[in-house]
């Protein structure tokens, strides 16, 4: 078993936050668009790559706000990816050259129906993965400072 590197985008617009939204048997999800680091890719071009094929845009990398282990074993989801051991780096994030057109998705995940903008006072109200995740997205949002390691959290 390998350890998986994934780059994920933490893109904050005035107080929204831009998550991809997704689709399985239990209603709508919402996830940080990014993914997975391909062979000989740098994190960060893979986070570009990813933005590009998830939400359409091209986005420029800032500051790396957290690192999220996730062990599938450890996990509510943990029959569908047991052997799943995967680091996720969370950058900060701002869309490049961000217009009114409506850019759409190159490759989008295959759960994924769409993207949106959620109030970042509203996150909890929401699917969202890793769900510990949002605590920290708000508390950044108010200045409070948060740790960058999270370990192993869903």
């Amino acid at each position: 078993m390998h350890i998986r590197n994934s780059a994920k985008a933490i893109i904050i617009s005035e107080d929204r936050v831009l998550l991809t939204k997704n689709q399985n048997n239990e209603g709508y999800f919402y996830l940080f668009p990014g993914g997975g680091q391909e062979h000989g890719e740098t994190i960060q071009n893979a986070l570009i790559r990813e933005c590009i094929e998830e939400i359409g845009q091209q986005v420029e990398i800032g500051e790396l706000l957290h690192i999220r282990e996730y062990i599938g074993k450890n996990h509510e989801h943990s029959s569908f990816d047991f052997d799943v051991h995967q680091v996720e780096y969370y950058f900060d994030c701002k869309i490049v050259n961000n217009t009114d057109d409506d850019k759409e998705p190159t490759n989008p995940d295959s759960n994924q129906v769409g993207i949106e903008w959620i109030h970042i006072n509203d996150l909890l109200q929401y699917r969202v993965y890793p769900k510990e995740l949002r605590k920290h997205i708000i508390k950044n949002f108010n200045n409070v400072k948060s740790p960058i390691y999270l370990g192993d959290i869903n």
